[in-house]
């Protein structure tokens, strides 16, 4: 981790997996630890779980790039941590490219506010547009993103795609295509369209297609350049200063998802760094093992219920039990963590995994946060 992210060429880590495997903590972590290497460094969050703020010491995050205080600066970096805001990223959009008063005509159209606010793939499509502005602005050198949880984390990746099939799409021709009614062939074609607006009338209600139309109309201008953006976006994600880090658990249905990462950024011919395998737990080592553990508990059980012993013993082989058969459970864990992820280190051999062992609270402050860091970083913990 530390090779990476020292290195100046890395421009921009984008952190995907299934939601629950601390994702979002792993890309603070290594936000963090940037900074304090001497990056300067944007967390951007696309996960609505607030937990990156919590954990940075932020009362909340918003669309704008927040100062995150307590970082250690020996090295002259920083970190600024935000959280995607979809309408009001779109809103910058549009008045960044429009005149004023076109504008304005946008930002108060209903088709529009209900575009910007949840219309399918406007997240992912949004944040392909924070991350572009992010990068233009050259203020970070070090770009952070934490994407959404499970299969949708990678549907930023298809944005470019889907607005162009939404922009190309016939309804959006029918709404803004003039066609001249002098001609023999014009008038055939405005009869058709008749039908089909009449038929979207009835099916959307006559207000709300005017809505839209007023809205194409207004924003026809601006549609090349959503496009040329979010194509240039999708190159610079592809680039060598790009690196994907894939965040899973030990476990078969988080593994099976970082599958599906692994395999789809190959696809895409994005540059893959490796998996985060995240809170794993010890399997054997110096200590008992699962079975000789339990063949402890049960030989003080045995001692328990058939000899008379006094009260105080007593609970102390009640502990004792208690605590092997603990024991037990971890390592027992441990086993059958390692049996999957093996599965997945043998399915995919040139994926470099690092492994963060499981702590045993959950983390909410900068110093856990390096915690995770030094774990990431540790060449100990690392394996092929």
């Amino acid at each position: 981790m530390d090779r990476l992210i020292d290195d100046r060429r890395t421009r921009i880590i984008v952190c995907c997996g299934s939601g629950g495997v601390g994702k979002t903590t792993a890309a603070a972590a290594i936000g963090l630890r940037a900074a304090e290497r001497g990056r300067e460094v944007c967390v951007l969050t696309v996960d609505p779980a607030r937990r990156l703020a919590q954990s940075m010491g932020l009362t909340s995050l918003d669309n704008t790039p927040r100062i995150v205080e307590g970082v250690e600066g020996k090295a002259g970096g920083s970190l600024h941590a935000m959280m995607l805001d979809m309408k009001r990223t779109f809103d910058e959009v549009v008045e960044a490219h429009a005149d004023p008063a076109r504008a304005a005509q946008i930002l108060a159209n209903p088709f529009y506010q209900s575009l910007s606010s949840g219309f399918a793939g406007t997240q992912e499509y949004m944040a392909m547009e924070k991350l572009g502005q992010l990068r233009r602005s050259n203020e970070w050198d070090l770009i952070v993103v934490d994407t959404p949880p499970s299969r949708s984390a990678l549907d930023f990746l298809d944005a470019p795609e889907r607005l162009g099939r939404f922009l190309d799409g016939r309804l959006i021709r029918v709404l803004t295509a003039p066609v001249k009614a002098s001609r023999p062939f014009g008038r055939v074609l405005n009869a058709g369209l008749s039908v089909m607006t009449g038929a979207l009338t009835k099916l959307l209600g006559g207000q709300v297609l005017r809505d839209a139309q007023t809205f194409v109309t207004a924003f026809d201008t601006m549609f090349g350049g959503f496009r040329e953006r979010a194509e240039a976006t999708y190159r610079l994600l592809q680039t060598p200063g790009t690196s994907f880090l894939v965040v899973a658990a030990p476990e078969p249905d988080a593994l099976r998802e970082a599958s599906y990462f692994v395999e789809r950024l190959d696809e895409e011919r994005m540059p893959l760094a490796g998996l985060i395998l995240n809170r794993v737990h010890a399997a054997g080592g110096a200590g008992l093992s699962a079975a000789r553990s339990l063949a402890a508990a049960e030989t003080l059980d045995g001692i328990i219920q058939n000899e008379p012993v006094a009260s105080a013993p007593a609970a102390g082989y009640s502990v004792a039990t208690a605590t092997l058969r603990l024991h037990a459970e971890r390592m027992s864990l441990g086993e059958r963590e390692r049996r999957v992820s093996r599965a997945f280190t043998s399915a995919y051999p040139a994926v470099p995994v690092v492994e963060v062992p499981a702590l045993p609270v959950d983390v909410h402050d900068l110093e856990g946060l390096r915690r995770i860091g030094e774990a990431l970083a540790d060449a100990g913990g690392q394996r092929s």
